[in-house]
C-alpha cells in the first residue's frame, strides 16, 4: 500500500484525476481551487494539499494555495480513511469530522465528481 500524501501516492492520485471525465464547472475556462488542511499532520509530512480543478483537467500537489476557492479543515487520520476508502465523506459530513469554509456552492458539484473519478 502506498504511503498517504508520499510521492507515489501523488502521482496515483494525479492519474486518476487525469483520467476522469470533465469536471463539472459552471465556466470551464475558469479554475476552482480546494485546499484540504490537515490539522494535526504529523511534522515529517505536508499539513496541506491542494486539488485544482478546471476544464482542461485536474491535479493534486502539495502545500497549500492562497488562491482557494474552498478549505477543507480535517483531521490527517480522517484525510487518510477518506481518501483510501474507509471513511465515507456523508458519514465524516454527518459526525461533523471536517469544517468548510469559502465557497461551499462550488464545492458541492464538484464532491461527486470527486468520488466517482476516486472510484474508477
Amino acid at each position: 500500500m502506498v504511503a498517504f500524501l508520499s510521492a507515489a501516492w501523488l502521482s496515483a492520485l494525479n492519474d486518476t484525476l487525469a483520467a476522469a471525465s470533465p469536471a463539472p464547472l459552471e465556466d470551464p475556462s475558469s479554475a476552482f481551487r480546494v485546499v484540504l488542511e490537515l490539522t494535526d499532520a504529523p511534522s515529517s509530512s505536508p499539513h496541506a494539499f491542494t486539488l485544482t480543478i478546471s476544464g482542461d483537467g485536474a491535479f493534486a500537489a502539495l502545500g497549500d494555495h492562497l488562491a482557494a476557492d474552498a478549505v477543507v479543515r480535517l483531521s490527517f487520520k480522517d484525510a487518510e480513511a477518506l481518501t483510501s476508502g474507509k471513511l465515507e465523506s456523508g458519514v465524516a459530513l454527518r459526525e461533523g469530522r471536517f469544517k468548510v469554509r469559502g465557497d461551499v456552492q462550488g464545492l458541492v458539484p464538484l464532491i461527486s465528481w470527486l468520488l466517482q473519478a476516486h472510484s474508477s
